[in-house]
């Protein structure tokens, strides 16, 4: 990433990445699909209810795992490989911990937390049974995550790739065991999620241990070191509860979506993944800005990063203009794919079109979000990616409370675009004073 043109580097490095994550949704997506085709419209709005919890707990390993890799990426870019191997070191022990405390602490209050979001009585039992095995299994994310950041940290974007294709198809023949031949409806497809993502991740381990020689760790590598276990967590954890605060959101939409009744928590939930599917490219060019930041920053070649990031919003206006012309075709085909036409209510599917024609739009400062929170954590900051989620939080707060008000389900489907938009305000500003001080430490004339 400190060598040839940023614009053909990033390309390239997230394309894998894009195919990585498409396969990543699969997890999610084939749930949904064999849960509304196998058990009915209440179950898919079962999984529909507790997306905002499941994004919360898989989003929190997401940005620890990225979090944690920004000081290998900075290291490898700087070439100290001892402090790099120390750092993956303790990025293990401090996954470890983490997640047993905040996988504890999320099965425990699991039922009160349906419960204070007013999901429908009618789902709560099925939902609950859900999102209790996905707490339970969070190491599993969290590794599998970690992993895969630590190699996409170093340049490979490719092996995650192949890894998820295993555990992707491994994920949807455990999900019709469990659906179809042990018939355990909801618990059976979270079950059949985590055993997928912990095969990953036993797998991603060994393939770095194998094949990159630098991680290969030594006599005292695990070593308990205060100081740099600081410093991971300073990245790392804002990274984490970001997502978790993004999450949060989410979830404050879902309380407004629960009061239409079970019909249209299914159709926001059909429109959130054709959404979520669409939107992967953004996360691919997030991590993408992310390494090729922490590696020229590593480096300390200023002119690299700003060029880095010009050429990522090129490619995030490139991406926006695509995705509005594919949704024209495929949402409706997308949306016919998670339920039985035959016996579902034209309703669930009207409104799933309904919400993806209306985020579809907002793309550029979706994609703007993605850059500078992932880009700016590369390059070290915490608070900044903090600072653009309680923004966004707090826009999509307003808009789910007093939009449906006027417009009905149509205010909630724009309660996100607000948010989008109010993060996508402040974050250049913040990564042009973070910028100012890179520059004055590398000690660059203006």
């Amino acid at each position: 990433m400190t060598k040839g043109n940023p614009f053909m580097l990033l390309l390239t490095f997230s394309l894998p990445l894009f195919a990585g994550n498409l396969f990543q949704q699969v997890y999610s997506m084939v749930d949904t699909v064999i849960v509304g085709r196998f058990v009915g419209v209440d179950a898919l709005a079962a999984l529909g209810a507790v997306n905002g919890f499941s994004f919360m707990v898989v989003g929190f390993a997401q940005g620890l795992g990225c979090g944690f890799a920004v000081l290998v990426s900075q290291c490898y870019g700087a070439r100290d490989y001892d402090r790099m191997r120390r750092a993956y070191a303790m990025s293990i022990l401090a996954s470890v911990v983490t997640g047993i405390i905040v996988s504890v602490l999320f099965f425990a209050f699991s039922m009160p937390l349906l419960e204070a979001v007013r999901t429908p009585s009618n789902i709560i039992g099925m939902a609950n049974d859900y999102i209790s095995i996905i707490y339970i299994g969070l190491l599993a994310s969290i590794f599998y995550n970690l992993f895969s950041s630590i190699l996409r940290a170093v340049g490979d974007s490719r092996s995650p790739l192949l890894f998820l294709l295993i555990s992707s198809v491994l994920n949807v023949v455990l999900d019709l065991f469990f659906v179809l031949v042990i018939p355990l409806a909801c618990a059976g497809v979270a079950i059949a999620t985590i055993l997928s993502q912990a095969i990953s991740a036993v797998i991603s381990y060994f393939y770095i241990k194998k094949k990159l020689p630098l991680f290969r760790f030594r006599k005292g590598d695990f070593r308990l070191d205060l100081n740099l276990v600081k410093i991971l967590m300073k990245i790392g954890l804002p990274g984490a509860v970001q997502f978790s605060v993004c999450a949060l959101g989410v979830i404050i939409v879902q309380i407004a979506i629960n009061d239409f009744g079970s019909d249209i928590v299914a159709a926001y939930s059909i429109g959130t993944k054709i959404e979520t599917i669409m939107s992967q490219m953004f996360t691919a060019l997030g991590m993408a800005i992310s390494t090729f930041a922490g590696q020229n920053l590593g480096a300390g070649d200023y002119g690299r990063i700003r060029q880095g990031f010009r050429s990522c919003f090129a490619l995030i206006v490139i991406w926006s203009a695509i995705s509005y012309v594919l949704s024209l075709f495929i949402t409706e085909p997308l949306a016919y794919i998670f339920i039985d036409a035959e016996t579902a209510s034209q309703t669930v599917i009207d409104n799933a079109i309904i919400y993806v024609d209306v985020v579809i739009k907002f793309f550029i400062p979706l994609g703007m979000i993605f850059l500078f929170r992932t880009g700016c954590q590369g390059l070290g900051s915490g608070a900044i990616p903090m600072i653009s989620s309680i923004t966004e939080l707090a826009a999509r707060a307003i808009a789910a409370f007093t939009l449906p008000i006027w417009f009905g389900y149509l205010g909630v489907c724009y309660a996100s675009p607000a948010a989008w938009i109010c993060a996508a305000v402040i974050l250049p500003f913040c990564y042009l004073v973070q910028m100012k001080g890179i520059k004055k430490k590398l000690k660059i004339k203006a």
